[in-house]
């Protein structure tokens, strides 16, 4: 399985959010993030028949916003 995953620097943490679940985890590295992350999503899908995951087309864009 294939998650899109969205990765942000926050003072001195990263944090990585799946798009689809909305889980999300940290770490002091990027590589720390992503690794929680995927152990977080491993124990949330454990319990859903694979037939019953859904899984959502990604499309990424900008936005301009006049503030």
């Amino acid at each position: 399985m294939t998650c899109s995953v969205v990765l942000t620097e926050e003072e001195t943490w990263y944090v990585a959010t799946d798009t689809t679940t909305g889980i999300a985890s940290q770490g002091k590295t990027s590589k720390e993030a992503l690794y929680n992350l995927k152990e977080a999503l491993e124990l949330y899908y454990e319990d859903i028949p694979s037939e019953e995951r859904v899984s959502y087309p990604t499309m990424l864009t900008t936005l301009e916003v006049i503030a």
